[in-house]
């Protein structure tokens, strides 16, 4: 009996040790840049066209500040950041299949501009970057792709320009949790890099029933080599030598 009882121990044990997700670890070094998606106004601002769904989460996890904090760290290291933005033109209303939130973005007029080759009523829109990003993604190490139009980089040029510039990890935040944050996690780990998310720098919507930041954590302890916090990653980076 005390010999079958052993033997259960011992599978029982086995068995949760391959239940517990292993931390494959990420290290920040010169091949490392961050990613940005999305840190505009109709998803960081009170005003903006999301917040009603966006605001809990974004304060709760201070998202606003949190996303400063690694655009600060990243200029005061020289750190290369890439910026993801979401841009949506009339053609692109013009789209004859569209998911869920595709349609509810358009109805809304998420992420609008006039013109593709023109900035006319782009200043202080649902699509301009908050104003305090504002001195940091205009340095120079920060890089804007062009616009993905869904919610993850398939359609615009950041794995490209992270190859171009010999980057091969990546430190990924931005908005929204669930949405292009986590397709560009996707993509990227499809793609070949490392990626690591900073969880409070990030957030989702809110609704009856649906929690989408807390199902986008999930996938982010699933997915990514490592998750970390804002003031963790950022300690990492300040450790980081040339």
């Amino acid at each position: 009996m005390k010999k079958i009882l052993m033997m259960t121990i011992m599978v029982i044990s086995t068995f949760a040790g391959y239940a517990q997700l292993p931390d494959p670890g990420f290290e920040v070094d010169a091949r490392t840049a961050i990613v940005i998606t999305d840190p505009q106004n109709d998803f960081l601002s009170p005003d903006g066209v999301t917040w009603g769904v966006v605001g809990e989460s974004v304060t709760a996890n201070n998202t606003v500040e949190n996303l400063e904090k690694l655009f600060k760290v990243a200029k005061e290291k020289g750190m290369m950041v890439f910026v993801s933005p979401h841009y949506y033109y009339k053609h692109d209303h013009n789209w004859k299949i569209e998911g869920a939130l595709e349609a509810l973005m358009h109805k809304i007029n998420m992420f609008d501009r006039s013109h593709t080759l023109k900035t006319d009523g782009f200043e202080g829109s649902g699509a301009d970057w908050l104003d305090r990003y504002k001195k940091y993604i205009d340095e120079d190490n920060v890089v804007v792709t062009n616009p993905h139009k869904v919610y993850g980089p398939e359609s615009n040029d950041l794995a490209l320009q992270l190859r171009k510039h010999g980057f091969d990890n990546v430190i990924l935040a931005g908005m929204s949790s669930n949405l292009c944050t986590e397709s560009h996690m996707r993509d990227l780990v499809e793609s070949g890099f490392r990626v690591a998310v900073v969880k409070d720098a990030t957030a989702g919507a809110i609704l009856p029933g649906l929690n989408a930041y807390e199902a986008s954590v999930v996938n982010f302890k699933m997915i990514a080599s490592h998750v970390y916090d804002t003031d963790e990653i950022v300690t990492k980076i300040k450790a980081h030598k040339k």
